[in-house]
């Protein structure tokens, strides 16, 4: 399967950037090539296209499988299995948000809640108990945050990220409006 340049240097990039976000090279390029073809991919298709081995495609295609960002699909009449990634961007973006949250956030709500359930025995316990305290406010609150964020349709999402700057104002006459 042959790229256009452009796509190429698409698929550089987003490997590049994939272990930036915590995926390897390879996945990255793999998942970049899924997203920006308009048809399912092969195994065969994307080993050859990034010029990775069949192994390697094979376990990628795995990783990205449990991550949730591609859907298998059989084409009739062939037995290979291909793969595609959801057409909608913000569904994509919904699902490495969940994923992340379960990998990332969710562990480490739990370690911080365990600390808030022992027993200061010193000040200085004290005081890093109140700063886990801090953090697990935070982090509880991004987790609400994300959960309503999951369940809104892509337009609602676009029309917030769209409002910006925009919220922080409305914040700012909300302050002035309560000081009166």
């Amino acid at each position: 399967m042959k790229i256009t340049p452009m796509t190429q240097s698409l698929v550089l990039h987003f490997g590049e950037m994939g272990s930036r976000w915590g995926l390897n090279r390879t996945l990255g390029q793999m998942y970049a090539l899924i997203v920006l073809t308009e048809a399912p991919l092969n195994a065969d298709q994307i080993s050859e296209a990034l010029q990775i081995s069949r192994s390697n495609v094979s376990m990628g295609l795995k990783e990205l499988k449990s991550w949730n960002l591609i859907k298998l699909q059989h084409i009739p009449g062939d037995r290979k299995e291909y793969f595609s990634a959801p057409s909608d961007i913000w569904e994509i973006a919904r699902t490495l948000v969940l994923e992340r949250r379960k990998r990332e956030l969710d562990p480490t709500l739990s370690t911080l809640r365990d600390a808030l359930m022992e027993q200061a025995t010193s000040e200085a316990d004290q005081y890093a108990q109140m700063r886990v305290k801090q953090m697990h406010d935070l982090l509880e609150m991004v987790t609400l945050w994300t959960t309503e964020l999951q369940g809104m349709s892509s337009d609602k999402l676009a029309a917030l990220l769209k409002l910006g700057e925009g919220i922080s104002k409305l914040l700012d006459v909300k302050d002035k409006l309560l000081l009166r």
